[in-house]
């Protein structure tokens, strides 16, 4: 486990950034704990998905995009679209400089100008770093246990009984859930549960992560490296099938069992653990019904807090969102430099997956602190729209992951049993939401 521990734990970051922080608290603050149960079932969905993202990955080196693309050659640029699109919006660099200016108390117009500067130091650490993936799993293992050690002592001292009573009476309460439901905007719902975890492409990054770790077949893969102090390669990431013989089956239980439990202890278990106690935190301090919008709430909460323990919480909320938006730059420069090394430029020298990697990551870079510079500064707003559209996104990708998994791995590895059934609910889950989202919001546009 120490030796392969590492890709849920940058999943694991990105996800307490965007629903543990954010949304999920903004949820208990307008109609309480009612809807833990929501909150859970979104992660455990989750942690299925994922285990069947690392398993095309763990069986072929692949990523699960490239996957995809063999099942239909327009996916790549479509999963393109859906990664950069929703995940564009510099929300959570925004929002980890907003709760900087609640604990310094900056001014509210330098906000926009201290996030384009902490896009830009991201983008340098990537950049000079050899081996990125070794960079970024340094870093977010450090900024996560800060993370965690917060969560234990809010847990010990800051819930106290009332507020382990209230998350138990939240699971305990059904009848409230449509009532609280309703109460809800439909895309904040939606993001809600895209990001019960991580949400969208976020997740199917671990492909990408696992390969570079070295785990199953992604050890035979090129890792992306710095064009500058790394050792490129110019080839594609395209996989291999291993032959099915029984030694060969008995290394491939081994991979699955160690990796299904890294993603069950850290994302599913530290994952959960971080929600509820970030919800009950919201309720025991602020309430129900709260009328502040925005990240008003937050800082609503470090003032209920008190002097040091708001201040701590503040600069926790920094932590945690700047954490994210690592997760965020990393995440889309890979998914998009795999599916254009893959596909268009798979015979082109000059250009590597890593080259791609850095055009892509500095490219975000310029469209945030662009979109920042333009006025579009709301955290909330920009993470809601962010999270609505990994919803439908998640949609999408659970019902390929299905017809990738049985369809194209051979039998001995491939999806069935009860993953399988867990995967046809994350269809049925994903979508239900999806196209309730949309009937509203278009109900909303022409009613």
């Amino acid at each position: 486990m120490r030796k392969v521990l590492g890709p849920s734990v940058l999943l694991l970051a990105g996800a307490i950034g965007s629903g543990e922080y954010v949304l999920w608290p903004y949820i208990a603050s307008q109609v309480g704990l009612a809807l833990v149960w929501l909150a859970l079932i979104g992660v455990l969905t989750q942690y299925f998905l994922n285990m069947e993202i690392e398993r095309y990955s763990l069986a072929t080196g692949e990523t699960a995009v490239t996957g995809f693309s063999r099942l239909w050659k327009h996916w790549g640029w479509l999963f393109i679209i859906m990664t950069v699109v929703p995940w564009a919006w510099p929300g959570w660099a925004t929002g980890g400089t907003t709760t900087l200016s609640f604990a310094l108390g900056f001014p509210e117009d330098a906000i926009p100008y201290v996030t384009i500067g902490v896009l830009v130091l991201i983008g340098l650490v990537l950049t000079v770093s050899p081996v990125v993936y070794k960079t970024v799993e340094k870093i977010q293992f450090f900024l996560v246990g800060l993370i965690v050690l917060f969560l234990i002592y809010a847990a010990l001292v800051l819930l106290g009984a009332p507020g382990w009573l209230e998350i138990g009476r939240g699971f305990v309460e059904v009848t409230e859930i449509p009532a609280s439901v309703a109460a809800i905007p439909a895309a904040t719902l939606l993001g809600a549960i895209a990001f019960a975890g991580a949400g969208g492409a976020l997740n199917l990054v671990q492909s990408n992560w696992i390969r570079d770790k070295g785990l199953g077949m992604g050890s035979r893969l090129p890792k992306v490296v710095s064009p500058f102090t790394g050792e490129e390669q110019a080839v594609a990431t395209t996989g291999y099938f291993f032959p099915q013989d029984e030694e060969n089956l008995r290394r491939w239980r081994g991979w699955w069992r160690v990796a299904d439990r890294e993603q069950f202890i850290t994302f599913f278990v530290i994952g959960l653990f971080a929600l509820l106690i970030l919800m009950g935190l919201t309720f025991v301090t602020i309430g129900v019904g709260s009328q502040a919008e925005d990240f008003a709430f937050i800082e609503l909460m470090g003032e209920r807090l008190g002097d040091v323990t708001g201040t701590i919480f503040y600069l926790l909320g920094t932590v945690v969102l700047y954490s994210t938006n690592l997760a965020v730059l990393d995440m889309v420069g890979r998914v998009t430099a795999d599916v254009l090394k893959t596909g268009p430029l798979r015979g082109n020298t000059a250009l590597s997956e890593s080259r791609i990697y850095f055009i892509v990551v500095w490219a975000e870079i310029v469209f945030g602190s662009v979109i920042l510079a333009s006025g579009v500064d709301e955290p909330l707003v920009l993470v809601i729209i962010a999270s609505a559209l990994n919803g439908i996104v998640m949609f999408v990708y659970s019902i390929l992951l299905i017809r990738l998994n049985r369809g194209v791995l051979p039998r001995e590895i491939g999806l069935k049993g009860f993953r399988l059934v867990a995967l046809v609910w994350a269809v049925l889950f994903y979508g239900s939401f999806s196209l309730f989202t949309i009937y509203d919001e278009f109900s909303q546009l022409f009613g």
